[in-house]
């Protein structure tokens, strides 16, 4: 069962921008902080964005100032706005739950990939 889809990602130039969309379940979405968390080859995944669900943001310091998270409660999705964007954040984008105390993570879905080169 896919609950979690990720797409918007594709090949740019240093600069450039990208937004990133997830649509996710309800099961999922309802009530959760969501994140966006990247994977680049032979790095851990790392949390780079999230929104509460009253719309309360945060971010890694590598992106603040370039990206931005949001959602829409109504559909249910989630979206990561890029810009500025640099070769290190080449990686691959995942969109899920933060997950609170005693939670876990929903299924991964598959990402969708993000690569910034010149």
């Amino acid at each position: 069962q896919v609950q979690l889809v990720e797409s918007g990602g594709g090949l740019v130039q240093p600069g450039g921008s990208l937004r990133l969309s997830c649509a996710a379940s309800g099961i999922i979405f309802s009530g959760n902080a969501m994140g966006w968390y990247r994977q680049a080859p032979g790095k851990q995944r790392q949390l780079v964005a999230s929104i509460t669900s009253g719309g309360t943001t945060s971010y890694v310091d590598s992106v603040k100032g370039r990206f931005t998270i949001s959602r829409d409660n109504a559909k249910n999705t989630v979206s990561l706005q890029m810009n500025s964007l640099k070769p290190e954040d080449t990686a691959v984008y995942f969109c899920n739950r933060v997950p609170r105390s005693g939670q876990s993570f929903a299924s991964w879905g598959q990402g969708t990939q993000v690569t910034v080169s010149s």
